[in-house]
């Protein structure tokens, strides 16, 4: 006669001799083999983005590939006088955002074929490498113009005072010769594609071409741009940029 053994006893011995993952029986007389898990390194997330946000193929090709400041002004709309500025600054990981000020442009937006009289910004990028105003010098490595060629009489276009509007400028070289004071009157495409755009002090209102900026934000600008990293103006209405 043939005895049966109970199937639990069968399963039992079978795990034994198998292991739960289907493997060989650890030997009993020794311990289990230990694997240390090291943590994984550190993933960071916050990587700087290659190319100035907002920005469209066609005018990130107009980005000198020396630039490494850029302060990037981006309206409202086409005929906004509203917009924004940030400045930013090119490290080996990409482009680094600082702080977004309020600013004003001109009274009727932006335009790609700037004139004189027009009171329109011009939309494009230009070298930043002149400074100077009414006050002395706040501490900028750019050169700097001091001198009563700076002063600002009358009122705005919204009777607004103008007082203290270029107590600090910043030439945007636009029809303009570079190297020279922001007040220098070379027009090199002529004196009817108009000139003078400058990045200065807000006085609360739009302006006829230029952009400006709150005083404190416009110390801040002139210490912060240096002429060793090519700083450059990215100028016009955000759907211009983005083309």
């Amino acid at each position: 006669m043939i005895t049966r053994r109970p199937r639990v006893v069968l399963l039992a011995a079978s795990l034994v001799l198998t292991g739960c993952g289907g493997g060989a029986a650890a030997t009993p007389e020794r311990a289990p083999a230990t694997t240390t898990i090291r943590p994984a390194p550190p993933i960071s997330l916050d990587v700087a983005p290659r190319q100035l946000s907002g920005l469209g193929p066609r005018t990130w090709a107009k980005v000198p590939d020396d630039a490494r400041q850029a302060v990037v002004v981006t309206g409202r709309g086409k005929n906004s006088p509203r917009s924004t500025v940030v400045l930013y600054e090119r490290t080996d990981a990409g482009w680094k955002a600082g702080a977004t000020w309020p600013a004003h442009n001109a009274l009727r937006g932006w335009t790609d074929d700037h004139r004189a009289g027009d009171l329109r910004s011009p939309i494009g990028v230009f070298g930043l490498t002149d400074a100077g105003g009414l006050l002395r010098d706040p501490g900028t490595r750019l050169p700097y113009d001091q001198g009563g060629g700076f002063t600002a009489t009358g009122t705005g276009f919204e009777g607004e005072p103008l007082a203290g509007s270029f107590d600090y400028v910043v030439a945007i070289n636009y029809n303009r010769e570079p190297g020279t004071s922001p007040l220098d009157w070379t027009r090199p495409l002529g004196a009817g594609r108009g000139g003078g755009i400058w990045l200065h002090v807000d006085h609360g209102g739009p302006t006829h071409g230029c952009v400006s900026i709150a005083e404190k934000h416009m110390k801040q600008l002139l210490r912060a741009l240096d002429p060793a990293r090519h700083p450059v103006v990215v100028m016009g209405d955000a759907h211009s940029l983005a083309r």
